[in-house]
């Protein structure tokens, strides 16, 4: 089984909340909030959320929140376990500039919540059931929040996420 860990950012000002549009390998296109997987060479997760946001966002974080909320997503036919824990961005600088290694982040813009669901309905559910609900009941950071999900099948156009209770 292949394990990862990915750290994600909530980053919310006055115009919305902070997407960015991936290209992904195959061509598949969507959006979804900063972040990315934590390589063993960075001291913490803070600080490699905070290095994977500039790099794809050019936003400087000065400050994080507690985890608001962690996520598991469990691909058993494909032999893969994600896990990723997500941070509200308390304090940041810096103008929005893309300049991401890996490739794979081509925009950033702060999505009004209005344009949220058309923006993210083409990415995983583990991305966008999180992100709403905490956007509609907005609990406090640090209270242990988690979503678990198991995805079915071995293409991605055929695979089935179901969120577990």
């Amino acid at each position: 089984m292949h394990e990862w860990t990915v750290a994600g950012a909530l980053i919310e000002t006055d115009e919305g909340i902070l997407l960015v549009r991936n290209i992904r390998h195959g061509g598949h296109e969507d959006w979804s909030t900063p972040g990315g997987v934590i390589d063993a060479e960075d001291p913490s997760i803070i600080e490699g959320l905070a290095r994977e946001v500039e790099e794809e966002t050019g936003l400087r974080v000065s400050a994080w929140s507690e985890p608001l909320y962690e996520v598991n997503a469990y691909a058993l036919d494909l032999g893969w376990h994600m896990r990723c824990e997500v941070y509200l961005a308390v304090a940041f600088e810096g103008d929005l500039a893309i300049d991401d290694p890996d490739g794979i982040v081509v925009e950033a813009a702060f999505v009004p919540p209005h344009e949220l669901d058309e923006r993210l309905a083409t990415g995983h559910p583990w991305v966008r059931e999180p992100l709403v609900e905490w956007l509609l009941h907005r609990w406090e950071p640090g209270c242990g929040r988690g979503f678990h999900y198991e995805v079915r099948g071995t293409r991605l156009g055929e695979m089935r996420v179901v969120r577990q209770s």
